[in-house]
């Protein structure tokens, strides 16, 4: 097995890391992650290296300058107690509960759903990930630094200079249910604390404000205050209604919501909306169910709410409405965008409204898709003009993410492309849509 050692330097590239050094006694101390490659992930320390780039995506003095890189999708676990010492008494059980059925967990919902659990005995890096990200210490943290102090730590040593933050663990289930009541307490609970435990680092560290669908008035009332605390971005489940896409229940594309594109509109914030949002991405039971789930019942849910805002009128009555699809990986989007165009062109007859301009442009003006280590979601981007429109993500610190080893990851899958064109990607388009300043040293 083979040990990745990494001390913790004053400086990484030309990131100033004051904000995670820590006085101890007299002399300065750094925080140390030590992580043990396990033979299962030695894979993701391959690369054929960046011969010819114009930057480097490794973090630390090189002789060239680092690509400034924002991770469009993290994820940041609350306190194992927030939402049971936070929710108002009378949702209270309602709560996700874990409950016991002749000797195997369940996790169990509002929604009457309850879903095994299988736990899995996990080892080196790949027991870093499962612990790491969590606004609590565990025992493979620095009793010396907070955990906001650590997450900052762990990015930077994976190149990170921003990030936009999402929710884990149960706070990932403040949609799962059919009370609206219910859904905005728990977006509120997780936004007031969210923004709170960033705002020491939410120049870097930005979470984005839950937004309950079910209710405009609520989701309304969400989004004031989501922008008075100071969210710069925000998050909607891929559908309104909780679970799969029914006739009968108002998706997006319904009028009723025009008043919740408007006060998005009005504060300038842009909208997200992640995988596994909007309906229980597990889906499947059984053989291959854990890749069946994250193909089918995760990614492709974000494809839903982009066909929503682009041909159904929304972006031309909301010209500076900004939507991003994260998670779900990208290697679909020149497909997409071509569907929709064929459709509104051969289905003239069926489609309304008559839009001015083909659904593709709404996407290329207004949209943006985050991916990770998806090799197809590069093959289309300057063939389709999607330079501008497409983001990158190192999903910390989930498995399917490319955390510690983001840098390796970029020189496989960024060949081929123009310098411009990974520059944008793998940060200065991300800084654009979110808002973040790109330093004067990584410019």
């Amino acid at each position: 097995m083979k040990s990745l050692n990494i001390a913790r330097k004053r400086e990484v590239g030309t990131v100033n890391l004051e904000p995670i050094l820590h006085l101890k006694g007299n002399r300065m101390s750094a925080i140390e992650r030590v992580i043990e490659v396990n033979p299962e992930n030695l894979w993701r320390l391959e690369t054929p290296g960046a011969a010819g780039w114009g930057r480097t995506a490794h973090p630390g003095k090189q002789a060239q300058k680092k690509y400034f890189m924002v991770s469009c999708d993290t994820h940041l676990q609350p306190p194992p107690k927030l939402f049971v010492e936070k929710i108002d008494p009378k949702y209270k059980d309602q709560l996700a509960r874990i409950e016991t059925r002749d000797g195997v967990r369940y996790i169990v919902t509002s929604t009457g759903r309850a879903d095994r659990l299988v736990d899995s005995e996990m080892f080196g890096e790949d027991a870093v990930r499962s612990k790491a990200g969590a606004a609590f210490r565990s025992e493979l943290d620095s009793v010396d630094f907070s955990p906001l102090d650590q997450r900052i730590a762990d990015q930077q040593l994976d190149g990170i200079d921003a990030e936009v933050i999402f929710p884990n663990g149960p706070a990932l289930m403040v949609w799962a249910s059919f009370d609206p009541g219910f859904v905005a307490a728990q977006c509120r609970i997780w936004n007031d604390w969210a923004i709170d435990y960033c705002r020491p680092q939410l120049w870097r560290s930005s979470p984005v404000a839950c937004i309950p669908g079910l209710d405009v008035d609520l989701a309304v009332a969400e989004v004031e205050h989501a922008a008075k605390i100071g969210f710069k971005i925000l998050c909607l489940p891929n559908r309104p209604h909780y679970g799969p896409s029914e006739d009968t229940k108002p998706n997006w594309n319904h009028p009723d919501y025009d008043r919740l594109w408007a006060a998005i509109q009005d504060h300038d914030l842009p909208v997200t909306f992640h995988a596994g949002t909007g309906k229980d991405p597990r889906g499947s039971k059984g053989y291959g169910g854990a890749i069946i789930n994250y193909v089918i019942h995760g990614c492709m849910e974000v494809i839903e709410p982009a066909v929503n805002l682009c041909a159904s009128g929304i972006i031309e009555r909301f010209p500076k409405l900004r939507f991003a699809l994260v998670e779900g990986n990208g290697g679909w989007v020149p497909w997409m965008l071509d569907m929709m165009d064929e459709a509104h062109l051969k289905h003239h007859f069926w489609t309304r409204p008559r839009l001015k301009e083909l659904p593709s442009t709404y996407f290329r003006t207004n949209g943006a898709c985050a991916f990770g280590e998806d090799h197809s979601a590069l093959l289309g981007i300057e063939q389709y003009n999607l330079q501008e429109n497409m983001m990158w993500a190192n999903d910390f610190p989930h498995h399917e993410g490319t955390w510690p080893h983001s840098a390796q990851a970029v020189e496989r899958l960024f060949v081929n492309l123009k310098e411009t064109t990974r520059a944008n990607v793998l940060g200065l388009n991300a800084a654009r849509f979110f808002g973040f300043d790109v330093p004067e040293a990584l410019k």
